[in-house]
């Protein structure tokens, strides 16, 4: 690991938001995306909490990894996905064989180093972190005294002061050409409109928060929860999907990132979810810490 990548280490809390908890909700009657399990709507009960106002930074990752010599699971892999067009050499990794070609294999790239070498967090201290895979994240909240939220917590906190809005500011679909969040811009996934450096991930706090002052609930990265990735229907499509996610360990991921795009992944919605397995990090893979008030 390059020096340079512990020295932005700066272990410093970020403020908190007291959530009240008591009668709230998770998902909603008329899902968008019935098959990742948006809906129906369930009543839920919530204890207080505090949530941080911005995702844990390249910065903050940094201190943890310096103080405790932590070593992530993309760095034990020895390589982490990686949006192709920011590969160094592109046209050298075949494009994934999946439904996502967009994503190549990023050798040696992991948190310090988010699109493999030669790229560096040394400019990018107060960027989320990235290549985060669901133990790194609960070991990272371990040591900062607090927890990930649950997919409750997450969207109650989402909603803010707001009744039930699809978006974190409402229900007004973002403009495609200047969104109020860091997601995909222009014609995806090879004709983003944005230009370095923030062709990826942007510093938290860029955009405006929600109503109550929490800032990139919906964009720049992913973010981790507590819950186990589960669609509750009776369907024989859902028992399949959720077999699959029994076997392969996936855990919820809320709030989309940077590639999100409506024509690819409109999963930037508060109830948009997704299910991804636990050992898995990329270079837009993150997380938020809440601690019990």
């Amino acid at each position: 690991m390059p020096a340079a990548a512990l020295d932005i280490a700066d272990g410093s809390r970020p403020e908190t938001v007291v959530i009240a908890g008591g009668r709230s909700h998770v998902g909603r009657d008329r899902p968008k995306l019935p098959e990742d399990g948006e809906g129906p709507r369930r009543q839920m009960r919530l204890s207080p909490y505090r949530i941080e106002t911005v995702p844990v930074t390249n910065a903050r990752f940094a201190a943890f990894v310096r103080e405790t010599g932590y070593v992530s699971l993309a760095e034990r892999f020895g390589w982490g996905p990686v949006f192709r067009p920011f590969l160094a050499n592109p046209e050298s990794v075949k494009p994934s064989a999946t439904a996502t070609p967009w994503w190549g294999r990023g050798d040696g790239a992991a948190w310090f180093q988010p699109e493999g070498p030669g790229s560096s967090v040394a400019d990018r201290a107060d960027h989320p972190v990235v290549h985060i895979a669901w133990e790194d994240a609960r070991a990272f909240a371990a040591w900062a005294g607090g927890r990930l939220p649950t997919e409750a917590e997450w969207e109650t906190a989402a909603r803010g002061t707001l009744t039930d809005p699809v978006f974190v500011w409402g229900d007004e679909p973002p403009s495609p050409d200047a969104p109020p969040c860091n997601i995909f811009v222009g014609r995806f996934p090879y004709g983003s409109a944005r230009k370095p450096p923030y062709r990826g991930t942007t510093p938290v706090g860029s955009y405006s928060p929600n109503s109550i002052g929490l800032f990139d609930m919906a964009g720049n990265v992913w973010e981790w929860v507590a819950d186990a990735f589960h669609v509750r229907s009776l369907s024989r499509a859902a028992k399949a999907r959720n077999a699959l996610a029994a076997q392969a360990n996936e855990k919820v991921m809320k709030g989309g990132s940077f590639l999100c795009h409506e024509s690819y992944c409109d999963r930037y919605r508060i109830s948009a979810r997704s299910g991804v397995a636990a050992d898995s990090g990329a270079s837009n893979t993150g997380m938020r810490i809440v601690y019990d008030a």
